[in-house]
């Protein structure tokens, strides 16, 4: 593949937070920034030369974005196939249509991953009355009903304490198309993030480990795993996910290590992934300026855990009616540093940033991070966090 060098251009396909940032790296490593959103206020708008305010489905729109770059990465996985289709006769897609077909739907992702051989928790997908009672008859004590399609951040799920709740949980979430699986007994939650070029080039960072509230991302931390084995296992799943799916960019991989001992793929992102952001305080590369080193061919960067870095999200309801918190407090830690997105409203479990920290350890970085979110989250009446 021919390297697209400093000074090309890069097109994003959203324009949130996770576009915003990696384009912060692609402007610092030279390369032009344009971007296609729906949203006029997106976070990355600001630091595009080019934007395009249009629906994620409008082909036509982006294939205008494509005609003036040199390659597109997406950053979410709703975007239009034939956009995208179109889209490759004036610049590379990465990650592309196939990846992304996959990776969006739940039901099409948990059967790639059975029939390539990868370990699940036991699923079912429900597309109607007799499925759900084949789910039922199937699977064992806790369960979750998940919509194939739309939900995030603990949206579109339902949990159910036995099987027997499948088929009402399937009807309260609309009587679409659902994923029923059987619930795991965890020891911990982890993530791997790898990067792989169109050439084949792979490079794994250290497992995450992850802490949800409310069925959202509350803190990360990188090395989130100190058993060599455990990480050694975790690193190969995700580069056979990766060289599997014939990726080119970044596959995040969310993983559960159950109680005993088995370590199974929950979930997929084909882009960075909020588990990683911490990689710009703890790592040699961050999973920003490493994602654009992976579309454009460039070599991948080191992916050392040069200290322990953490992270604790700022949902929304950290906000007043008015203006911003008061960031003051918590930056009164120096190892602690303040990332905003650019939003311009706040609601309740939107995220609005991140607080990262460093630490002398794992367990140092994520209670630095936590306690200085925890400082706003008593100013502003809400629950703290452990």
């Amino acid at each position: 593949m021919s390297i697209i060098h400093p000074g090309a251009t890069i097109g994003f396909l959203g324009g949130g937070q996770l576009g915003r940032m990696t384009a912060f790296a692609a402007r610092s490593m030279g390369y032009d920034v344009h971007v296609l959103d729906p949203d006029a206020a997106a976070p990355a708008r600001g630091v595009a030369s080019r934007f395009i305010q249009a629906p994620f489905q409008d082909a036509d729109a982006i294939v205008q974005l494509a005609e003036r770059c040199d390659v597109l990465m997406p950053e979410i996985e709703t975007i239009s196939p034939e956009g995208m289709a179109r889209a490759v006769a004036h610049a590379p897609v990465r990650n592309g249509a196939g990846v992304l077909h996959i990776v969006q739907d739940r039901a099409r992702q948990k059967e790639w991953l059975a029939s390539h051989g990868f370990p699940l928790t036991p699923f079912v997908v429900v597309h109607g009355e007799e499925d759900a009672a084949r789910a039922s008859a199937t699977l064992r004590g806790r369960c979750f009903v998940k919509t194939t399609t739309g939900g995030y951040d603990g949206r579109g799920q339902i949990r159910t304490e036995s099987p027997a709740g499948i088929a009402a949980a399937w009807r309260e979430l609309g009587a679409r198309p659902c994923v029923a699986e059987q619930g795991v007994e965890l020891r911990m939650e982890l993530s791997v993030l790898v990067a792989r070029t169109a050439a084949g080039a792979i490079a794994t960072y250290p497992p995450a480990a992850n802490v949800h509230v409310g069925g959202i991302l509350a803190s990360s931390v990188i090395p989130g795993v100190d058993d060599p084995a455990l990480v050694g296992r975790a690193r190969d799943i995700a580069a056979a996910l990766a060289d599997g799916l014939g990726v080119e960019g970044l596959l995040c991989a969310e993983l559960f290590l159950s109680a005993d001992g088995a370590l199974l793929v929950n979930e997929l992102a084909p882009r960075p992934h909020n588990s990683y952001h911490e990689s710009i305080e703890g790592c040699a590369t961050s999973q920003f300026e490493q994602a654009v080193r992976a579309i454009c061919g460039l070599p991948l960067g080191d992916t050392t855990s040069l200290r322990p870095a953490a992270i604790a999200n700022l949902l929304g309801e950290l906000w007043p009616s008015e203006g911003n918190p008061d960031f003051t407090t918590v930056l009164a830690d120096g190892r602690v540093h303040l990332h905003l997105y650019g939003k311009r409203s706040a609601r309740a479990g939107r995220k609005m940033g991140h607080l990262a920290a460093t630490g002398e350890s794992a367990d140092d970085a994520v209670a630095r991070a936590v306690a200085a979110r925890n400082l706003l989250a008593r100013a502003s009446g809400v629950a703290e966090w452990r």
